[in-house]
């Protein structure tokens, strides 16, 4: 059986805290690197 206090190590938190800001680092690399040109393209120069 696995014990779940073996889980409330700072350590988790930093995987975990590190996975989300990677997340969000690459959801605003996307919108920056094929949003902004896209609305660019299609709104101001179309």
């Amino acid at each position: 059986m696995v014990d779940v206090e073996e889980f409330k190590h700072d350590s988790w938190k930093t995987i975990i805290a590190t996975a989300v800001s990677y997340g969000v680092l690459l959801a605003v690399m996307t919108v920056l690197l094929f949003g902004v040109p896209y609305v660019l393209f299609r709104f101001v120069l179309g």
